[in-house]
């Protein structure tokens, strides 16, 4: 067992995988990363699905038996995501039993083509929630401004939920909102609240490429000193926002009715400047009640190499605020990254949920 990983976990970061294929759940390296690496949830989104899709034989059996069944590629690929999700669940449920359900999580993914759309994403939050039919299941649903009412009526009606792809403070605080409303919603109804878990996935990473990009444009000596400080500059504000949230008189009535609290969980973790230290967005964004899904590339790398030295976030508030000062500053528009950033994320995720349909609709005539 990796020092490094016990340090973090022993600090209250929860370490899940932001990866999931069938090779990794028929020869046991899940479960192998459970009880050496302490990974204790796991996260997918449709690039990882495309990409596993694309790689080895895992899947020729089901795929061989859906095309034999006539069925749609949009439901030959429900039934592929769905049976990973299910078989990742069942391997993580003793983690889930252990914790009281706080974390042996898996997600899937609402078809993110309905980012846009309200009460088509509730629907489909709807259907996987009874497809996959497992308490340990987070429905991922994106902050879109069109996501926000759908994650208030899931939570309402006693889905977990996985909020993903922010980016900005604003919407932070929007997605803590509906987060909020869909609790007191499902006090309304009777549902024990205690059942209903959330996290809300702050996207890292993504922050830095933008606005590295944009300080080299700038190119000024003090434009190019800003590099690689906006991200997790922008986590920590986050973070910030989340305690003062959950120091409300709100959150504090629906917490005396047996509610917990959403986790910050910071997602896109896997460092993508090589100038970078590759453990960067892990040994930064330290502090309690928090969850880091990594890349298992970002995972061994914490483990062999990470530099845990305790609370990196909480102390460093001001630091934070001063960094965004001076991006702004500099010249960099806070506003139109976080809402570049936003579109890009759908398009990216809706073009991957499109490879894998092309991947499954090949597959299918082949089979």
């Amino acid at each position: 067992m990796s020092e490094n990983l016990n340090k973090l976990t022993g600090f209250g970061v929860s370490i899940w995988l932001d990866d999931i294929s069938r090779d990794r759940l028929k020869s046991g390296n899940l479960a192998a990363l459970m009880r050496d690496k302490r990974v204790t949830g796991v996260t997918s989104n449709p690039t990882i699905f495309a990409g596993a899709l694309s790689k080895g034989d895992a899947y020729r059996t089901q795929l061989h038996d859906l095309a034999i069944r006539k069925v749609s590629v949009d439901e030959a690929v429900r039934a592929i995501t769905t049976f990973d999700i299910r078989w990742a669940a069942d391997v993580l449920r003793p983690v889930y039993d252990a914790t009281g359900g706080v974390d042996g999580r898996v997600s899937i993914e609402v078809d993110p083509r309905l980012a846009r759309q309200t009460a088509e994403t509730v629907a489909e939050a709807r259907a996987l929630w009874w497809l996959v039919d497992r308490p340990n299941l987070f429905i991922k649903i994106p902050a879109t401004v069109e996501g926000l009412p759908a994650i208030t009526e899931a939570l309402a009606e006693g889905i977990s939920v996985n909020v993903t792809l922010i980016f900005s403070l604003e919407r932070y605080r929007a997605v803590m909102d509906a987060w909020l409303t869909g609790l007191e919603q499902a006090q309304a109804k009777g549902i024990p609240l205690a059942g209903i878990e959330s996290v809300a996935s702050f996207f890292v990473s993504r922050v830095d490429t933008e606005v590295d990009a944009r300080l080299d444009k700038i190119g000024t000596p003090e434009a190019l000193e800003l590099k690689g400080k906006a991200a997790v500059a922008n986590a920590r504000l986050a973070y910030a926002a989340f305690e003062e949230v959950t120091n409300t008189p709100r959150w504090q009535a629906l917490r005396a009715a047996g509610a917990r609290p959403q986790r910050p969980l910071w997602a896109s973790t896997g460092t993508k400047n090589p100038e970078y230290p590759d453990t960067l967005y892990v040994d930064e964004l330290v502090t309690a009640g928090t969850v880091n899904t990594m890349p298992e590339k970002t995972l061994n790398a914490a483990a062999d190499h990470g530099k845990i030295s305790g609370d990196t976030i909480r102390p460093f508030y001001e630091q934070a605020w001063n960094a965004m000062a001076a991006l702004k500053e500099a010249g960099i528009d806070y506003d139109d990254v976080v809402r570049v950033l936003e579109d890009e994320g759908v398009e990216k995720f809706a073009a991957s949920w499109q490879e894998l349909l092309n991947t499954v609709q090949a597959e299918l005539g082949k089979a």
